[in-house]
């Protein structure tokens, strides 16, 4: 019989293990067809910050839930993106170099342990409100992406509606505060797959959005969706953030509300690794500071209106953080000397004492 056995302790390093390896799926304002409920679902980010020159990368893969077959979503940024199309193959990368350690220990004696979004591009040229102006159209990553620069939000909810987006009270609220502060709002469009149409979920590609901003940020603010994501049957989802820059980072919410995120990982890269991770994220070598920290944050991300924004600022706390390690019970040389012996005495033994019986009777 195989007497190998595995140990998982502690049970939360387990649990912190299977989460990790979940689907990947920022912040963004979903507006579907009328009628059509659509919620964020799981979302892993990679955001990269350069403060010498105060530029954000911000890369994405989500996911949505809708029964919509196309749906559109925006995201805000303090000032016009670059669109580029990102490389996927960064994200297992950056999960790779956060995995727990399997640590290999000698089994403890004395008994057996138990480890308990219309697809096709938009018409180039002209918007249909005055004031609501286009600064870019092109198609990205799958997307069809627009570029828009308001002057009021009932103006943006009037292109919106024209142009095949939700034009809700909510997306008008939502956008608010974005449209006053002069930001700048990306208008994407995805349609579901041939294979994705009759399911609820669906997957969009990496696409990376680089800007200005006189701080990073993660745009966290939602629509109210808590009604839409009962209707759809989504509970739960997490949101992961690959934060990469100069130095660890942390992020804030409102003084007044935390942020519900937890680090998981902190620790400089390499060399090698800021390179391998430049390769995947299709971005030159000179991109970002020459030293890199890579922090994880991981955040049971709720359906419910936030404050505001995550803005993340260097962290006081300069230590590093890793996860707890799997641990991994292996048999001992001792045990193999014990069995040794105990296999011995079977075969040795019992020929030995028929002998000495022998002499005795001669």
């Amino acid at each position: 019989m195989n007497c190998r056995m595995w140990l998982i302790l502690p049970l939360a390093g387990a649990l912190l293990l299977l989460s990790h390896s979940a689907s990947p799926a920022p912040a963004c304002c979903p507006a579907p067809p009328s009628g059509k409920p659509v919620v964020n679902a799981d979302q892993t980010v990679i955001l990269l910050w350069d403060p010498a020159t105060k530029t954000e990368h911000f890369i994405r893969q989500a996911s949505f839930k809708s029964e919509a077959d196309d749906f559109g979503f925006l995201v805000p940024s303090p000032s016009q993106p670059e669109l580029s199309e990102s490389g996927n193959g960064a994200f297992p990368f950056l999960q790779k170099l956060t995995e727990p350690e399997i640590r290999k220990v000698p089994r403890p004696r004395g008994g057996v342990g138990c480890g308990c979004a219309g697809s096709a591009p938009m018409a180039a040229g002209k918007a249909d409100v005055a004031e609501v102006r286009v600064l870019e159209e092109k198609m990205v990553a799958g997307f069809a992406a627009a570029v828009l620069e308001a002057d009021s939000p009932n103006a943006l909810v009037k292109w919106l509606k024209n142009h095949g987006y939700a034009f809700s009270s909510e997306v008008e609220a939502w956008a608010k505060p974005y449209v006053e502060a002069k930001w700048k709002i990306t208008a994407l469009k995805v349609a579901k797959s041939k294979d994705e149409k009759e399911e609820k979920g669906v997957a969009a590609g990496a696409l990376r959005m680089t800007f200005k901003s006189d701080r990073p940020l993660f745009p966290y603010r939602e629509p109210d969706s808590k009604s839409a994501a009962e209707e759809l049957g989504a509970r739960h989802r997490l949101l992961r953030i690959y934060f990469l820059a100069d130095a660890r980072y942390q992020g804030e919410l409102r003084i007044d509300t935390p942020w519900t995120s937890k680090v998981a990982w902190a620790d400089k890269l390499s060399a090698e690794d800021r390179t391998k991770a430049l390769e995947l994220l299709k971005l030159p070598e000179s991109t970002g500071p020459a030293e890199w920290w890579l922090t994880e944050f991981e955040d049971p991300w709720p359906y419910f209106v936030a404050p505001g924004d995550v803005y993340f600022s260097r962290a006081a706390d300069q230590s590093t953080v890793t996860r707890p390690p799997i641990i991994e019970y292996v048999s001992t040389g001792r045990s193999t000397d014990l069995m040794v012996c105990a296999l011995a005495g079977v075969l040795v033994v019992p020929p030995l004492f028929r002998r000495v019986r022998r002499g005795r009777k001669g």
